[in-house]
């Protein structure tokens, strides 16, 4: 059980696709003039799995659409601008992909960033439940341990609510997880992969480098070391920027990779397996990331925590009460809304 059983068809770089590897999604980029917003919707209109991409946000979008439009690709590009064309921007839409929100700065925690980016996705998130309450709703914005129980109980709200169709994006963790491996080991980070299970917040990422593929080992204070770097990377991209933005472009790599994998689950492709903050029976956090295997209709099965080291269980345990106190605050957001 690994979080990449297969590759995205759609290789983020490159002109040559078959025609095969081909589709006809309409995708949202929900903050597509942020930092991560336009290399997101870069390696979007690079795509063959892409026909039409939506690009929504509250300034920019006009121009982020007309300079993609320009790239010779066949996905049509369309750019709203401000809330009252956001359900425009929605419309048909079978994947929206939200990154809108505010970057950390140095100093910030995932949490500083609550009070603004919880109202951003309350709002963005009731109009995708009122516009295309089918779609595929994948969550970039930060914090992701309280933004999807926020998507969640927005969607519950409007009676539309598909615990498999929402995802929080925390596959920049598992990328991270593989190229520093990659780096200790000698070995080509595209070839390991390692599943990256918790939530996506500090101690509660949890990376299972017993269950990474190639096996690979490290003495306890190199493992301890290894998984406080992942732990916190975004940190170490936060104070490398010196207060001009977070993790930008591992992001939309990341997130990209994500919805390419969604989109050729949704296409019929067999065996594809990422990892995602999502509801959970798995363990006693209600929402838990784990590899999840995809299909036509979101989540097709849970492949829950497999077996883990002593080290792997004592990090879930301890994960625990932040990720409760944090899946807690984004649900008592919503109830406390006007």
């Amino acid at each position: 059980m690994f979080c990449r059983v297969v590759r995205p068809a759609a290789s983020v770089l490159g002109r040559a696709f078959s025609v095969s590897s081909q589709s006809n999604a309409k995708v949202a980029v929900l903050g597509a003039s942020g930092g991560i917003g336009q290399p997101l919707s870069l390696l979007l209109k690079n795509s063959p799995l892409v026909s039409d991409l939506s690009l929504y946000d509250i300034a920019h979008t006009p121009g982020v659409a007309a300079d993609l439009s320009h790239i010779e690709t066949r996905a049509k590009v369309t750019g709203y601008l401000g809330a009252e064309q956001l359900p425009d921007a929605l419309k048909g839409s079978e994947l929206v992909v939200i990154p809108a929100g505010v970057p950390r700065k140095p100093g910030m925690t995932r949490d500083d960033l609550f009070n603004t980016n919880a109202t951003i996705v309350a709002v963005l998130t009731e109009v995708c439940a009122q516009t295309c309450p089918e779609a595929m709703i994948c969550i970039i914005s930060n914090p992701v341990n309280s933004t999807i129980p926020i998507t969640s109980e927005v969607f519950k709200k409007l009676g539309v609510y598909n615990p498999n169709k929402i995802f929080g994006v925390t596959t920049l963790d598992v990328v991270r997880a593989n190229t520093f491996i990659g780096e200790l080991k000698g070995l080509d980070p595209a070839r390991v992969s390692v599943p990256v299970v918790g939530g996506h917040a500090g101690k509660t990422i949890i990376p299972l480098i017993s269950q990474c593929n190639p096996k690979v080992e490290f003495p306890q204070d190199q493992l301890e070391a290894l998984t406080g770097r992942i732990q916190e990377a975004g940190t170490e991209v936060v104070k490398a920027k010196a207060g001009a933005g977070s993790a930008t472009l591992s992001m939309a790599y990341a997130g990209a990779r994500f919805v390419f994998s969604l989109l050729d689950a949704m296409n019929g492709k067999e065996g594809v397996v990422e990892c995602a903050f999502v509801r959970s029976e798995e363990t006693e956090s209600p929402y838990f990331s784990t590899p999840l295997l995809l299909g036509k209709n979101g989540i097709e099965k849970n492949l829950g925590l497999g077996k883990l080291s002593a080290f792997e269980e004592k990090l879930v345990a301890e994960a625990m009460s932040e990720l409760k106190g944090s899946i807690k605050k984004g649900e008592d957001f919503v109830k406390n809304r006007k």
